[in-house]
């Protein structure tokens, strides 16, 4: 899957994040005027579906897998289209499924967490108890992106952003091919 260019974005120092924008597209009901919460909420999920598959296919973990293990962790208001399951832009196929935060499955059954809303307590449980395993987590939460999140989605009406921890990404086993910071560095060079 192709990832547009970012509609805005910058690169800071090691610690802090990477933001990139991507344009959420609306359907002909919304530019008609006509689009409802429902539609509105159909469209995000689709976009955070397009962003997460976007994120998924620039991950490289130490043993790729064959089918990579999406779970996703507490209540989520943008995941409705992943939980159908679906393939990546390379033709691999995602295995979606729900756990629960202090499932130990989640260390040893899911390649990426999708996490939706937990308690603090929660979360550092959680980053705890998959430290020193290769697993890439994507908080949908307005969560500040600290330490334990890799990727932090931004999804309003008009685009899903997202921010990357660096110093997650070191942490996580995961590698992030350098395009994702290539595409944010292009744009924020531009005038």
């Amino acid at each position: 899957m192709k990832v547009a260019a970012p509609t805005s974005g910058r690169v800071t120092n090691r610690g802090r994040s990477l933001l990139v924008a991507l344009p959420l597209m609306f359907g002909a009901l919304a530019h008609a005027g006509t689009d409802s919460a429902s539609t509105l909420a159909e469209q995000r999920a689709k976009a955070v579906t397009e962003v997460v598959l976007g994120i998924l296919s620039y991950a490289r973990w130490p043993v790729e897998p064959e089918q990579l293990r999406l779970c996703l962790v507490g209540p989520t208001e943008y995941a409705d289209d992943l939980v159908k399951g679906t393939t990546q832009a390379s033709g691999r196929p995602v295995a979606v499924r729900r756990l629960l935060a202090n499932d130990p499955r989640i260390v040893t059954e899911c390649d990426a967490m999708y996490l939706g809303q937990l308690s603090q307590d929660e979360r550092t449980q959680l980053f705890s108890a998959v430290t020193g395993h290769p697993v890439l987590s994507i908080s949908e939460a307005n969560d500040p992106c600290t330490v334990g999140s890799v990727f932090c989605l931004r999804v309003s009406d008009q685009q899903v952003a997202f921010e990357v921890n660096l110093d997650s990404v070191a942490r996580s086993g995961v590698r992030i091919h350098p395009s994702v910071l290539q595409l944010s560095r292009r744009r924020a060079a531009q005038p």
